[in-house]
């Protein structure tokens, strides 16, 4: 049964509108063939006066400027879970920012690696836009996806000859001010734990290179310990150092959920924080002022990311021009560097 019989028809809303009962169609029916401005005074219409909606129509007809996916793609060193603190502070930006713009928000399951999967997802998801947070090894897809679609941002690093807008923090300069906090302290034995081959780690890693050097620091190989973004992998990798008989009065771990891991494995093995060795992490997640000791940590203003991504979003859709941003780090000292 025709959920809309003796109500508003197809008719009286192409005649509202002024266009025709094809174009009201497609229109509810989200198709490409309809520009964005006409879809949405067609749906705004169907809502006002109360036309019935077939359950499978668009998302997008909720009445919000937009509804926008959240999409993780598979990172380096990370899995990429929800339920990880960083990208559930990260999805917290992006939701209070879309929320103050009158947008809806969307959770992709899909995990995007290869071209094929980048453009099926950009063609079949019910959302007006994307922000993928990461680039993972993605960039050259990234590039290409851009070549037939501008509706999306990626939160990560800007890189010579980009084609996409990206909002990312300076993470060399985050690794710099991390490390040259540990010079400052007095520490000339900084170990180095995280990933070294992603984007935005490898550019941590440059920091941390660069300070000692400035510092007249001594490189040692033996204190750069790749590891992976958990807890378990930071305490086995600082008690497996320890029991190589190699020693450090500092540690500058690339993210702060590997911070905590340290800091645990450092304990078990007997050494205090920060008498023995000063820690400092990255990303100021809300666990990092609640710890004991609390986290010397370099926060990327991830509120302020998501307000970018999503008002970049935005005008994407929109069809403006978009340009990729860098958002500042600040260096917050706390108790696991003793100053």
């Amino acid at each position: 049964m025709d959920a809309n019989k003796g109500k508003i028809r197809l008719e009286d809303l192409a005649k509202i509108a002024g266009v025709s009962v094809a174009t009201v169609s497609r229109a509810l029916n989200d198709s490409p063939a309809v520009n964005r401005v006409t879809k949405r005074r067609v749906w705004k219409i169907a809502r006002d006066h109360n036309y019935v909606l077939n359950q499978d129509m668009p998302m997008s007809m909720s009445g919000s400027q937009a509804t926008i996916a959240i999409v993780i793609p598979p990172p380096h060193g990370r899995e990429g879970r929800f339920s990880d603190p960083f990208y559930l502070e990260m999805i917290s930006g992006v939701g209070e920012a879309a929320r103050d713009m009158g947008c809806d928000l969307l959770l992709s399951h899909l995990t995007p690696r290869s071209q094929n999967d980048l453009v099926t997802l950009m063609q079949n998801i019910k959302a007006d836009g994307v922000i993928f947070l990461g680039q993972s090894y993605l960039h050259d897809r990234f590039n290409h996806l851009a070549g037939s679609t501008n509706k999306f941002i990626v939160w990560g690093q800007e890189l010579p000859g980009q084609k996409y807008c990206t909002v990312g923090s300076n993470n060399l300069q985050g690794g710099t001010r991390a490390t040259a906090h540990l010079a400052r302290l007095g520490r000339t034995r900084i170990a180095y734990f995280g990933e070294t081959e992603g984007i935005e780690m490898k550019l941590r890693f440059q920091g941390y290179l660069n300070v000692l050097a400035e510092s007249g620091i001594e490189y040692d190989p033996r204190l750069v310990v790749p590891t992976h973004f958990e807890m378990a992998s930071a305490e086995a990798a600082v008690l497996n150092l320890l029991n190589k008989g190699v020693s450090f009065d500092g540690l500058f771990a690339c993210s702060d959920i590997i911070a905590f891991g340290a800091i645990r494995g450092l304990m078990r093995a007997g050494l205090q924080v920060p008498k023995d060795v000063s820690v400092v992490g990255y990303d100021n997640i809300q666990l990092a002022s609640l710890t004991h000791p609390s986290l010397t940590t370099i926060s990327q203003d991830l509120a302020r990311a998501g307000k970018l991504m999503v008002s970049k979003l935005i005008g994407s859709i929109s069809n403006d021009e978009t340009h990729s941003e860098i958002v500042a780090t600040e260096l917050v000292v706390r108790e696991s560097c003793g100053g």
